[in-house]
């Protein structure tokens, strides 16, 4: 209980930093820095608007992570949770994701199967004591039980390093920038009695703008996939987690020549590469980078 009440008392002392941290930025950009160029804009905006803003950018973020296991389980087709294990798959999932915890003194993450063909995992949740990993049944049945366990292990890396905390913050920050700016532009129309043209503006620019943000997001996502490589390989050894890579590389490159023609993006979610511009918009490095970078911590 206290320490579920001490992530709580965290997440609402960092939100109120992180606030009080743009108000201030804001007050020195409106009140000395853009002054000094001729830009005064002290009379089209005020920290109101900013606090809207944050409390808009932060608040939806911070929802979307408070109930993200919820979120995640709706989305998943033909799942179920394990707490007693009744198949040596489930005991090699639930007693690798229990070994982990264990050795981080964190509490026991919700364990979940869920029927996929993709060979994919994912951890989510709050905090690092109120998570849940799952595995598909495609993970299971194209690894092997070292390649599994070093794929929980990944995933545990991601629990232990509060990536779910630090990309919601980085989200908020994003969307709050996103908000404000479309705010600002939609008022200064307004005062030029074009409100209709105000409206157009403002959410042409939250559309282009949002788009923008998930660039800075999901970059910041491929940097925290290389940590978490990294934790996999000091809990179980470089090479299980190259194994397991190399496996799913396999699969990939066998769905890319089966699927090419019907879906060419099918199994982006996996490689996390789709070539070219694209690459900008993973949430994941493509393998072949995480192989080396695992090679060099070997």
């Amino acid at each position: 209980m206290l320490k579920k009440l001490k992530g709580i008392g965290l997440l609402l002392v960092a939100n109120i930093l992180i606030s009080i941290t743009l108000y201030i930025v804001f007050q020195v950009l409106a009140n000395i820095v853009l002054p000094a160029f001729g830009i005064d804009i002290r009379g089209s905006v005020n920290e109101y608007m900013l606090l809207y803003a944050a409390v808009l950018g932060f608040g939806g973020a911070f929802i979307s992570l408070a109930f993200s296991k919820q979120f995640a389980r709706a989305m998943l087709d033909d799942c179920y949770q394990i707490t007693e294990p009744k198949t040596r798959q489930e005991e090699v999932v639930f007693r690798t994701v229990h070994e982990l915890a264990q050795r981080l003194h964190i509490q026991m993450p919700e364990v979940w199967i869920y029927n996929a063909p993709d060979p994919n995992a994912f951890a989510t949740g709050p905090t690092k004591n109120n998570a849940m990993v799952a595995v598909s049944t495609g993970l299971l049945e194209t690894l092997n039980e070292e390649e599994v366990r070093s794929v929980l292990a990944h995933e545990m890396g991601h629990v232990w390093n509060g990536d779910m905390f630090t990309t919601t913050v980085l989200a908020g920050l994003m969307n709050t920038f996103v908000y404000f700016i479309a705010m600002w532009v939609r008022r200064m129309f307004e005062e030029r009695d074009q409100a209709g043209l105000g409206i157009v503006a403002s959410i042409v620019l939250q559309i282009v703008l949002s788009i923008l943000a998930m660039v800075v997001i999901n970059w910041f996502s491929r940097r925290r996939e290389f940590e978490a490589d990294k934790f996999s390989g000091k809990a179980y050894g470089p090479a299980p987690m190259i194994s397991a890579l190399e496996s799913i590389q396999r699969y990939v490159e066998a769905a890319q020549v089966e699927y090419a023609t019907q879906d060419a993006l099918a199994t982006m979610k996996i490689s996390g590469s789709a070539g070219g511009w694209m690459n900008l918009f993973a949430t994941h490095p493509p393998i072949e980078e995480r192989i080396a970078a695992l090679k060099r911590l070997a």
